[in-house]
């Protein structure tokens, strides 16, 4: 039975049991704590946790899963892969133990014509929990397994939770005796690689308290609903119901096995190291094809790490096989045709996988050889030192300057019997990263000695932001530098930086630029704020001139931001989150944000794409922003516990950093995210959005800038008036503008190739006089002339080709015509067979005329061209043609 086959039956038993189909989430998982979809149970776990309301009593699905963690056994162990599906049937407060139970045996058990998987039921073993009687009797008295073959094992085997407070329960599972070739009998307490698990049947009945690990957490008592969660391997019954060995032999990742046999001329089975090579190939292929699927690109940051790692692993793969050229596209192409009989979705996606699949490959073949160099040669450094450790430095160059991921470098080193400083590169790497670090906040902080900032912290505290909600407010002088070093004082015309106790400046930050203004003291000075910035945390430093007076540290002062400046910059932050928000919609949650910058009526905005953004696409995101405003849907901020912002689906990057509490902005119901950015109140003001285009920035990552409220009017303004110019001078609607103009365009492009042809005429014309003028120089045919001016290098070259053609072959000949076209001289020579073989090349008579120009040129012995900067001089470089020509002849 195919592996499409057995996802199809499973969705269809529950179906007809009553069960809501729901597809596979993707593998990019809408959960900040985790990179990618780990488990299937993961998309229902709001509704397991109560956070969300379960859109059925009864669900069932086929979920997309990725796992990691044991990378580096794929391939070595008949049941290790990255990528897998779960089938589960989950029911929320419904059937409960006897319900589930029954209909996990019914569908293993039933024949394959009655729709079930034909399983023998005499194979099947059942696991349930130490004390779960309840479980034990059910599989005993109702469904009829043998006491014998029903076993109890304890909580790390046969409990499940979350691994945080919440829901837990007892498990209970199916094994399948594969038979006494794969080991002593005894059942799956004895032996998992004989009896191997097939089902795992979640009986969520008991709220757990905290706890460390598997078994040591409390039990605080009965769930006031019950719920069933049940997961089956996908790919471990196909591998039982296929009849194979292992999960690489079912068909799915056979195929691809097979491909990649056919690529290198390794032949499956001939070897333990080339069949554990060409496993990590399919198996890790297959997941690449998958994660690019759903939208992930390669990166070194996050899951664009794990689709990195696992390309670049199956590449040198395929290199230690023996294959040399490229191969990704055709492993490509068969994980497609295998799996796209699950997920349609890959056959439409292929163009855009390969892409993205095809460039890593590159980029990584590019670096492998050298970096593979580096790497042998500090390995043979190591071990002639009599070292068994590569140095951390040598790790850290293979990683920074080959982009070679750590793991490949620790495989590798470990192939020639080495170990790897891992703690030494670890800290190259957090030293590389805090530099990186040092060297943005010094671009903002001028390379200001940050220590300065630190005292201020220190003796005064940090700044309380009030600019949420007020746009001025009354402050004290807590801190004055001047040149970078803390002062008591500052005169007119000084460049400071003052820190104040309390602030309605906004500090750049989160892509939002800073706010301007002025700070009025209560000595009369005056300091005009331009720039804002947070050098070290909670400091906020307002830089500015003094204009008035003078500044003195403890000073009472009086702030005031530029209102009109926040208000443009707030409604270009809004559009940010809408535009965000809207091309999430249109291409997929793999469009999170890159960067952005909000200015005054403008902004950009970054985000992860492998392809451009079709103009159509574009187009319907930007009518989809428009309309959000004409909805005047009010946006508001609250401040909350991480948790509860992920409750309510609020974007957050992964890898990003936050605290306890977090800010969440609120636009609506159709945007949700983490930001500490000031905005509207209500999407009404920003008035109108225009996306100006999109661009790319780098690779996988897209750019899109925008205008927004009246800069966005003023630059349709401004369209508005050049297509009312155009629709006077064309005569026709703003629609037909189009077509009118390249019915203009046209026409013009057919008026110049017929203006092209009259003057080839005209310049060919010439040709038979000039041809018939000819001048016998010691035997020789020669034409040199100069042709009116404005004839240009190609009609001239064409007219000279044509004067030779006309001369008799049997006759030497030299054709050297000369124009001036835009001030400047131009020549053309030209000679026949007959001339060149009384050593007349057209190249020594193009530079002597050249020369005689005040320029250069060169050609072919038959034909060659030059040029020069004096027009005066044509009759001097027609002598000098002559000259040549009756020396050589």
């Amino acid at each position: 039975m195919e592996s499409a086959e057995i996802r199809r039956r499973w969705l269809s038993f529950f179906e007809e049991r009553g069960h809501l189909v729901v597809p596979s989430a993707s593998l990019i998982a809408d959960d900040p704590t985790l990179l990618l979809v780990p488990a299937g149970m993961v998309p229902f776990k709001p509704y397991f946790l109560g956070e969300v309301k379960p859109p059925a009593p009864r669900a069932t699905s086929v979920q997309k899963c990725v796992r990691t963690p044991d990378i580096e056994e794929v391939g070595k162990t008949t049941r290790h892969g990255t990528f897998f599906q779960m089938c589960g049937n989950f029911s929320f407060g419904d059937y409960f133990k006897e319900g589930a139970i029954k209909l996990a045996w019914e569908l293993l058990t039933s024949s394959v014509a009655d729709g079930g998987y034909g399983l023998d039921p005499e194979r099947l073993w059942i696991t349930v929990y130490l004390d779960d009687d309840e479980a034990e009797r059910i599989w005993r008295e109702v469904v009829g397994v043998p006491a014998e073959r029903i076993q109890r094992l304890g909580k790390s085997e046969n409990y499940w939770s979350m691994g945080v407070p919440g829901p837990c329960g007892p498990c209970s599972e199916i094994n399948y005796d594969r038979g006494p070739e794969f080991g002593v009998e005894g059942g799956p307490a004895v032996n998992d690689e004989r009896y191997v698990e097939i089902w795992n049947l979640v009986f969520m009945q008991y709220e757990r308290g905290a706890g460390e690990g598997k078994e040591d957490f409390p039990i605080l008592g009965e769930l006031p609903s019950k719920n069933i969660d049940t997961g089956l391997g996908l790919e471990r019954l196909a591998m039982i119901l296929q009849g194979v060995h292992n999960m690489y032999e079912t068909d799915t990742l056979r195929a691809v096995i097979d491909r990649a046999t056919e690529l290198s001329g390794v032949r499956y089975g001939a070897a333990e190291n080339s069949d554990v090579s060409l496993r990590v190939v399919a198996d890790h292929m297959r997941t690449s094809v998958m994660l690019i699927g759903d939208g992930v690109v390669p990166g070194n940051e996050g899951r664009g790490y794990v689709l990195r790692r696992i390309m670049r692993r199956a590449v040198r793969n395929m290199r230690l096989l023996g294959a040399t050229g490229p191969v990704v596209g055709e492993l490509v192409d068969t994980v497609v045709k295998t799996m796209g009989q699950q997920y349609p979705e890959l056959l439409t996606e292929r163009r855009r996988i390969e892409t993205v699949a095809l460039a890593e490959e590159n980029a990584f073949l590019k670096t492998l050889k050298s970096g593979t160099n580096i790497l042998d040669t500090a390995v043979s450094d190591t071990k002639a030192a009599g070292g068994s450790v590569l140095p951390g430095e040598k790790a850290f160059l293979l990683h920074d300057t080959w982009g070679f991921p750590i793991d490949l470098t620790l495989e590798m080193a470990a192939e020639q019997g080495l170990s790897v400083d891992e703690e030494g590169f670890r800290r190259l790497m957090k030293e590389q990263r805090e530099r990186a670090k040092a060297d943005a906040r010094a671009k903002k902080s001028g390379h200001v000695d940050l220590s300065a900032y630190r005292e201020v912290a220190d003796a005064a505290g940090t700044t309380h932001f009030t600019g949420y909600s007020s746009t001025e407010n009354e402050a004290a002088v807590v801190g004055l530098l001047v040149n970078g070093a803390s002062a008591p004082a500052a005169a007119e015309g000084d460049e400071v930086e003052v820190v104040l106790d309390r602030t309605p400046f906004y500090a750049e930050g989160g892509g939002q630029l800073a706010d301007t203004g002025r700070i009025k003291l209560d000595t009369g000075a005056v300091v005009e704020v331009r720039d804002v910035q947070q050098p070290v945390p909670g400091v906020i430093v307002h830089k500015g001139v003094v204009q008035v007076g003078e500044v003195v540290l403890g000073a009472t002062a009086y702030a005031a931001i530029d209102v009109t400046r926040r208000r443009a910059i707030a409604r270009a932050h809004s559009a940010t989150h809408l535009t965000h928000q809207a091309l999430r919609d249109a291409l997929g949650p793999t469009a999170a944000q890159a960067g952005s910058e909000n200015s005054p009526g403008r902004f950009r905005f970054d985000f992860g794409s492998p392809t451009p953004v079709p103009g159509a696409v574009l187009t319907d995101v930007e009518q989809k922003i428009n309309e959000v405003l004409a909805r005047e849907l009010d946006v508001r901020a609250e401040v909350m516990s991480m948790d509860d912002a992920r409750k309510q689906g609020a974007i957050a990057e992964f890898g990003e950093k936050y605290g306890d509490r977090v800010r969440v902005v609120t636009i609506g119901d159709f945007s949700k995210e983490l930001c500490g950015g000031t905005h509207v109140h209500n999407t009404a003001q920003l008035g109108l959005v225009k996306l100006l285009g999109e661009s790319s920035i780098g690779s996988g990552v897209r750019r899109v800038e925008a205008l927004v409220g009246v800069d966005a009017y003023k630059f349709l303004a401004r369209e508005h008036t050049v297509v009312s110019q155009l629709t006077e001078l064309v005569k026709g609607r703003p629609e037909e503008l189009p077509e009118r103009i390249s019915g203009v365009l046209t026409r013009l492009r057919d008026a110049e190739k017929e203006i092209e042809r009259f003057r080839a005429e005209k310049v060919l014309q010439a040709a038979g006089g000039l041809a018939a003028g000819a001048r016998d120089v010691r035997g020789v045919a020669l034409v040199a002339a100069q042709v009116p001016d404005g004839t240009t290098a190609d009609d001239l070259r064409t007219l000279v080709l044509d004067v030779r053609g006309r001369i008799p072959s049997d006759r030497p000949a030299v054709v050297a015509l000369f124009s001036v076209a835009g001030g400047r001289p131009l020549t053309v020579v030209a000679t026949n067979e007959t001339a060149r073989e009384r050593g007349l090349k057209a190249g020594d008579l193009v530079r002597a005329a050249a020369k005689a120009l005040g320029g250069g040129g060169g050609g072919k012995p038959d034909v060659a061209q030059g040029g020069g900067q004096n027009p005066e001089a044509v009759p001097e470089a027609l002598q000098a043609v002559e000259r040549l020509v009756t020396e050589a002849a």
